[in-house]
């Protein structure tokens, strides 16, 4: 077993929470069926779960789950695009982004009347990384450019956000969640980001 997984028993204990939660959790879709992952062990076939990720999901349900019924949890988790309309005005007086990201897709060229969901979240994640200081103006243009051309083809599906850096130079890209992707010996990963903690919290603000 590597690091970056960890089995369900340890995961039941480490947690507290019964076997009955965890497989009533994911029939309910508020743990994805990918993050069950099958492993040959010394005992036999064991389930494994991405460390992390299970981990990081749990302490959310646990802590949301008095306020909100279990499908409206698996509503805040899933990556499924929903029919939202916002302007500018209304993003910045929900605090969801500033005039700064918003000025920089205005550079880009990509101002509109309203935003869609989709839009929203190239914004929210935008603005986070910019205000985290983990990325640039300039990256941050890149940023746009990938999410707006090809962030809605993972419609429904868990993706991530690569920043890749070859001799200095910048470069964003977008996979399904946890593909495998190789690089020649050059290419740094500056950062590698599931999209889908983005949305969560942004469905939170917008709920």
């Amino acid at each position: 077993m590597t690091d970056d997984l960890i089995s369900k028993k340890e995961l039941l204990d480490l947690t507290g929470i019964s076997y009955g939660q965890l497989y009533r959790w994911k029939r309910k879709n508020l743990i994805p069926e990918e993050w069950f992952v099958r492993k040959s062990s010394f005992t036999g076939q064991e389930t494994f779960f991405p460390r992390q990720q299970i981990l990081q999901r749990i302490d959310k349900i646990l802590n949301m789950k008095d306020g909100l019924s279990l499908d409206e949890l698996a509503d805040v988790f899933s990556p499924t695009l929903g029919e939202v309309q916002m302007s500018a005005k209304q993003l910045i007086d929900r605090n969801i982004v500033t005039e700064l990201s918003l000025g920089l897709l205005k550079e880009a060229g990509r101002e509109q009347p309203q935003y869609a969901l989709e839009q929203i979240m190239m914004l929210y994640v935008l603005e986070k990384l910019l205000m985290g200081g983990d990325i640039t103006r300039q990256e941050g243009a890149l940023l746009i450019g990938v999410m707006a051309e090809h962030y809605y083809r993972f419609a429904g599906k868990p993706c991530e956000l690569l920043l890749l850096r070859k001799m200095g130079v910048p470069a964003f890209m977008l996979a399904g969640a946890g593909a495998e992707i190789y690089f020649d010996d050059g290419v740094k990963v500056v950062l590698r980001l599931p999209l889908g903690t983005f949305m969560e919290e942004l469905k939170l603000k917008l709920g």
